[in-house]
């Protein structure tokens, strides 16, 4: 009776830099039959799309409560590559890219490998704004974040 955990990501960002959102869909089967859901989502105020892609992930693995086996879906190929093919590279080369150049968004890489440590992950990608339902729920997640944020943020004149 093995759980599979999914876990739908994206971020979204509203002027690039601007406030910024993430959305999770996280689902959980066992032997093929839904068992648990459930939607988490946050904002950032001065931030990029790539963070919030990065900040979903994040957040989809640390709201797992005990070490797991999941599959990440993320429409971002940024996400997927980085954590896929170029982290390790990145940590040899002292956090510089193959130009030489100070990797961007190191803090999240970084917290993004520590909390992928604990589980078994495999990274998935998806077209964006296609017809997957998880995307499109964490889509909308972000959206919202974003929406809920400006209503509540104080405004500067």
């Amino acid at each position: 009776m093995t759980v599979k955990v999914f876990a739908f990501t994206d971020g979204a960002c509203s002027g690039n830099p601007g406030v910024g959102g993430w959305g999770v869909s996280l689902r959980a089967y066992r032997n093929g039959d839904l068992i648990k859901k459930k939607d988490i989502k946050g904002a950032s105020e001065r931030t990029t799309n790539n963070r919030m892609e990065l900040q979903a992930a994040i957040e989809a693995l640390k709201a797992l409560r005990s070490p797991s086996e999941i599959i990440v879906v993320t429409d971002s190929k940024y996400l997927q590559d980085g954590i896929t093919k170029w982290l390790g590279r990145w940590e040899r080369n002292g956090w510089k890219t193959s130009a030489a150049a100070d990797v961007k968004n190191k803090d999240l890489w970084q917290e993004l490998k520590r909390v992928e440590s604990a589980h078994r992950v495999v990274w998935e990608w998806t077209k964006g704004h296609a017809d997957n339902p998880g995307n499109k729920r964490a889509d909308q997640l972000a959206r919202q974040a974003i929406a809920e944020f400006k209503k509540t943020r104080p405004r500067r004149d």
